[in-house]
């Protein structure tokens, strides 16, 4: 069966956009986490962020392979 490339278009950058939720979600989670803990224990601010931008940095990767998938997916089913 062949798919139209609109439709196949359409689908991965849907896919792409229901992926992104993790992330976002993760990322606002970290550095609220980091905002409980230096209002908690202000002298461990700097502990607390070097860890929260490695968590932000790994989190932010999903994204980027959640793209880089949305147009390998994408482009695969197009009709030549």
């Amino acid at each position: 069966m062949i798919v139209p490339m609109e439709l196949v278009g359409s689908l991965g950058i849907v896919g792409y956009g229901l992926g992104a939720i993790g992330p976002g979600i993760g990322v606002g989670l970290i550095f609220a986490s980091v905002i409980q803990g230096t209002a908690r224990q202000p002298e461990a601010r700097g502990a607390m962020m070097g860890t929260a931008w490695i968590g932000f940095a790994v989190t932010e990767a999903l994204a980027i392979i959640g793209i880089a998938l949305a147009f390998v997916f994408g482009f695969t089913g197009a009709p030549q």
